[in-house]
């Protein structure tokens, strides 16, 4: 049972989708509209669903670059634990279809719409199309997170009123400039791994003099980007959070660009975890507060 969940877990890569997923709740909680907890969880569960069928379509057309890589050589479909056949796409498409009804019956046709636009992005665009092809492949895959928080605010929003406010907007932006350092600082540990499944990440095909400056730039902007929501609205808890976890990230990237080492990128790697989970963690409770005051 154990070995089942585990294997699951890893084939429609969950800890990835549950990022995805938090990303869709921080855009439910973010819109001026407002939604039941029981959609709003159903909701959710329904981009974690699709997110689970891209990871799992990625997993499966990536299988023999997978395996030519330390990190990924053991994932079901590489080692051959799973056996490549047509009964897994169809599969994963069903899982996408149930998805997307789910999506649709919470969110609407619109919401439904940008969830199937991010699923498509990393499980069809990004997969097949640009990792192996070009450097922008995490720049352009970036953005099936963004559109993950779009569809939450846009299933959130109100009857009567914009479909989208400019605070979704500005996360789901800070959402896509997020992506590709996080990417490029696990590449600069990774490097070896990369170079060996030919995917040309940007620290793979390019200096220390280009990746780390990008790296840090791309930190910069979506830091000032995240404190935009303060001036519609949200308050000190959210302040406070996209503050701190700006901080945080700022300092490693800012590390990185004056020493870039596999020490900082690691770093580096980390802190962008730390900085999407807190400022997630601010939008929640600053709603939460701002509820409780109401």
């Amino acid at each position: 049972m154990h070995a089942a969940l585990t294997m699951t877990i890893s084939i429609l890569k969950l800890r990835i989708g549950s990022f995805v997923a938090l990303a869709a709740l921080v855009g439910i909680l973010s819109a001026e509209g407002g939604m039941g907890w029981g959609a709003a969880v159903a909701f959710t569960l329904a981009v974690l669903g699709a997110s689970g069928a891209a990871g799992a379509f990625n997993q499966y057309f990536e299988r023999e670059t997978d395996r030519l890589m330390a990190r990924t050589h053991t994932r079901p479909f590489a080692c051959g634990t799973l056996k490549a056949g047509p009964i897994w796409p169809v599969t994963f498409s069903a899982l996408l279809a149930v998805s997307l009804l789910l999506a649709w019956a919470t969110g609407g046709t619109l919401a439904a719409v940008l969830v199937f636009a991010g699923a498509a992005t990393y499980g069809l665009l990004y997969t097949l199309v640009l990792k192996t092809r070009t450097v922008w492949n995490v720049v352009i895959g970036g953005a099936s997170g963004s559109f993950a928080l779009l569809a939450g605010a846009v299933a959130a929003a109100p009857e009567f009123g914009p479909v989208l406010g400019p605070v979704p907007i500005l996360l789901a932006a800070v959402l896509f400039l997020w992506t590709p350092p996080h990417f490029w600082a696990l590449a600069a540990v990774r490097g070896e791994d990369y170079r060996r499944a030919g995917i040309p990440m940007l620290p793979v095909t390019h200096p220390p003099t280009v990746w780390a400056p990008a790296i840090f730039s791309h930190v910069l902007f979506l830091v000032l980007l995240s404190l935009g929501p303060l001036f519609y609205g949200f308050g000190p808890v959210y302040g406070t959070f996209a503050v701190v976890s700006g901080a945080v990230f700022l300092r490693a990237s800012w590390r990185l660009l004056r020493d870039p080492v596999r020490q900082n990128a690691m770093a580096t790697f980390k802190a962008s975890l730390l900085h999407f989970a807190l400022l997630s963690l601010g939008v929640i409770l600053d709603r939460g507060a701002a509820a409780w005051a109401g």
